[in-house]
């Protein structure tokens, strides 16, 4: 086992990943099993680095090459009367031609320095939590090159004067130059066993993994009963009553035939974010159009009369199905994952404990040949799916109350719902910045996610109003749409602003907005939407749940779990945005935190 060779508390030169550049950092501890040095920036950024990626303070400080063979009066740095004022103190004797060559050279590692410097900051299009880049160049880069360019002049300077031959370069000061400016690699990072959990830690997964089905189940059989107040526990049915095959045939229909639409060689293919190892993954932006698709399908069902009665007589059913199928596919991710290389796995899934694991997810971005399991999974089955359980909800309402038309607080609801879904899916392109795709691995906690809670439990508003109905005046009707209408103004305008400050942060259309630079090449918004507070698009998320929730009156505190549960949802996913974002830009982050000082809610939170 190799011993370490920087002390913690030393002060040391640490190249920056993926960079040539060497900025001064502290070490402040060492793993001994996966051999890495966690090492602070000037600016408060702390990130682990290999030993081979540092080097001593001194050897960055100028060497001086003296000769043996030289007079005392020349090695104490005094100059002979005799000598030509712009002759050179020392050095072997060189042709004018070799001297031209060598600054053509320096002058050629300068430029390229310059442009992979650049380079690096034009392809750090990589956002915590889809926050925009930044093209500001980073101070103490650009003054080490500043320094280096002045060197090289004066040294073409003194060449152009110079009588006396310059003595060859030691060694070391040969392999200094080549390791500052040595061409740009991508660094892997090791991705090793986490020590900070999430959720509860072990014991907090897995009660989660038990804790979620049963939240589902108890919401759907309350919505089925007379009296669905809290207190009112429902009984429980009967065991064989809560699986048919027939209902888990129609759901593995349903899952597949959303695969094939996403494999279809329509919309357009772009990439996603850099991975750790510097790899960017494409994906097909179709969404919008496995929609229309299922749109169409399901309007030549209903023309053929098949009832879609059918999905509300075996929700339960349904769910149970959702949730079996859900727990088989966290397995497998499970197991696949133990094969996947350690770049692919994801930084906060790698406990070593196997229910915690098992929970939060492996691997990043689990792929079957280049069908993505997580991206897949995260727009196309549950959230199409949730379309279609409110319309059968619609169908159902009618049939069960004897309508001839759907109440105004169903076609609210639908409304409402359907606009959020269609608003996902054509801007599909922007879920790939989001925590879900670049920091969480894909196991258990997504997977009932998407393919169980989103269209079982978003849809309990709809599934509520079937058995409940809630008439509302139209004057009410129009509060409330206005309500709906100010949530969405929010959320689509913050999206939009952080997407199009992360394509062109220098389009003039965003020329007003101000943005606070940090270590890492990347800027934080202070202006626009992102000045109002830290997620303007969780305060709009909030806001639309609740006009969700209002079309169902006030008798029954259950249609309202959906935004409560949801507020709860995003004030942790901001605590966790919060911890990443301190931990990573350090004391950028804290100067952004002054500057807007409200996390969610303005003036509140």
């Amino acid at each position: 086992m190799p011993n370490r060779r920087f002390a913690t508390g030393e002060l040391v030169m640490g190249r920056w990943p993926g960079s040539v550049l060497y900025y001064e950092v502290q070490i402040t501890s060492y793993n001994d099993l996966t051999h890495l040095y966690t090492v602070k920036y000037k600016d408060g950024t702390e990130l682990e680095l290999r030993e081979s990626d540092i080097r001593s303070v001194s050897s960055f400080k100028p060497r001086k090459s003296n000769s043996s063979s030289s007079s005392p009066s020349r090695r104490s740095g005094s100059r002979s009367r005799s000598r030509s004022p712009g002759r050179s103190a020392k050095g072997k004797r060189r042709s004018s031609s070799q001297s031209r060559e060598s600054r053509d050279e320096k002058k050629k590692t300068v430029r390229e320095t310059n442009l992979t410097l650049l380079k690096l900051n034009e392809n750090n299009t990589t956002r915590y939590n889809g926050e925009p880049d930044s093209t500001e160049r980073n101070d103490t880069s650009y003054k080490i090159l500043q320094k280096v360019e002045s060197e090289l002049e004066i040294g073409h300077v003194l060449d152009q004067y110079t009588l006396h031959p310059r003595r060859q370069k030691k060694k070391e000061e040969i392999f200094l130059e080549e390791r500052v400016f040595e061409t740009a690699k991508t660094t892997e990072k090791v991705s090793t066993q986490i020590k900070e959990l999430e959720f509860g830690g072990r014991i907090g997964a897995f009660c989660m993994i038990f804790f979620l089905p049963a939240t589902v189940f108890y919401l759907l059989l309350m919505c089925k009963q007379e009296d669905p107040s809290v207190m009112n526990f429902p009984p429980l049915p009967a065991f064989d009553s809560l699986w048919e095959t027939r209902v888990f045939g129609v759901f593995l229909l349903w899952f597949f035939l959303q695969a094939l639409f996403s494999l279809l060689p329509v919309g357009k293919v772009v990439e996603g974010m850099p991975l750790l190892n510097g790899r960017r993954l494409q994906y097909r932006i179709n969404g919008f159009y496995a929609f229309v698709l299922t749109a169409a399908a399901v309007g030549n069902s209903l023309y053929f009369e098949i009832e879609l009665h059918y999905l509300y007589d075996h929700f339960l059913q349904f769910a149970v199905s959702a949730a079996i199928f859900s727990v088989v596919l966290s397995i497998y991710l499970y197991a696949r994952s133990l094969k996947a290389p350690k770049e692919e796995l994801s930084p906060g899934g790698n406990s070593g404990n196997f229910v915690y694991d098992l929970f939060i997810g492996r691997e990043l971005n689990p792929r079957i040949g280049n069908f993505d399991l997580k991206y897949f999974c995260e727009l196309r089955p549950g959230l199409i799916g949730w379309v279609v359980v409110n319309l059968a909800m619609l169908l159902a309402e009618m049939k069960v109350q004897d309508r001839n038309v759907p109440s105004l607080s169903m076609i609210l609801v639908n409304s409402f719902q359907l606009l959020y879904v269609v608003d996902a899916l054509w801007n599909e392109e922007a879920i790939l910045t989001t925590m879900d795709i670049t920091h969480d691995g894909f196991g258990f906690m997504l997977a009932f996610g998407d393919l169980v809670w989103i269209p079982f439990v978003y849809s309990i508003q709809a599934f509520y109003l079937v058995n409940h109905p809630s008439e509302i005046s139209w004057p009410i009707a129009s509060a409330i749409i206005i309500l709906n209408i100010f949530g969405y103004y929010i959320f689509r305008g913050a999206n939009s602003q952080k997407n199009a400050f992360r394509r062109n942060p220098n389009d003039p259309k965003l020329a007003h907005l101000k943005s606070i630079p940090t270590a890492a090449g990347k800027s934080l918004l202070v202006t626009g939407w992102w000045g109002l507070v830290r997620h303007p698009n969780y305060l709009g998320d909030i806001i639309m749940a609740l006009a969700w929730s209002l079309p169902c009156g006030f008798n029954h505190i259950l249609p309202y779990f959906y935004v409560i549960y949801f507020t709860c949802l995003l004030i942790h996913r901001e605590a966790r945005d919060e911890h990443q974002c301190k931990k990573k830009y350090g004391l950028a982050w804290e100067r952004y935190c002054q500057r807007v000082p409200y996390r969610i809610f303005p003036f509140i939170y």
